[in-house]
């Protein structure tokens, strides 16, 4: 009888400790599937924010200094930020509501070409100062993506 005790004993410890290591084993495993799903979706947010630095830009018709604008953003600016504003994969797109005047006033441009802009809403790094850009030539191309913003629906 103490045998047979003995033995339904060390069944039953036998059982909690599979049960223990069946447990152990799914919450590890749990674990490792959470950390590859994790990193996965930071995966794709990252691709997908990459991907909206570049938007489908609406041409405007822009006035005399925008055209003026446009010329000197060319120049200057859609190396980077792509042609009219439209974003690179080494710089954002202008026409895109983050740059709405509400939320980038003008003087934000001056100050991001003259003392250039660390990088907060995009993955691109640092805008670095633009010396050889002068205040006259900002306000022309203010306008240029002002009025590209307008014609895109941003204002």
């Amino acid at each position: 009888m103490a045998d047979e005790k003995q033995a339904k004993t060390k069944h039953r410890q036998q059982m909690k400790a599979s049960k223990k290591r069946r447990r152990t084993l799914l919450l590890a495993a749990l674990a490792v599937f959470a950390l590859v799903a994790v990193g996965a979706l930071a995966f794709v947010l990252h691709e997908e924010a990459r991907n909206e630095g570049t938007v489908t830009v609406i041409s405007a018709k822009h006035s005399e200094q925008g055209k003026l604008g446009k010329a000197l953003f060319n120049e200057t600016c859609a190396e980077c930020h792509g042609v009219n504003g439209s974003g690179t994969m080494q710089g954002p797109p202008l026409v895109h509501i983050i740059y709405e005047p509400r939320h980038h006033s003008d003087k934000a441009f001056y100050l991001a070409v003259t003392s250039g802009v660390r990088q907060h809403h995009w993955t691109y790094g640092d805008m670095l100062p633009q010396p050889h850009v002068s205040p006259d030539d900002v306000t022309k191309i203010i306008r240029f993506i002002r009025e590209l913003q307008v014609a895109n629906g941003i204002s």
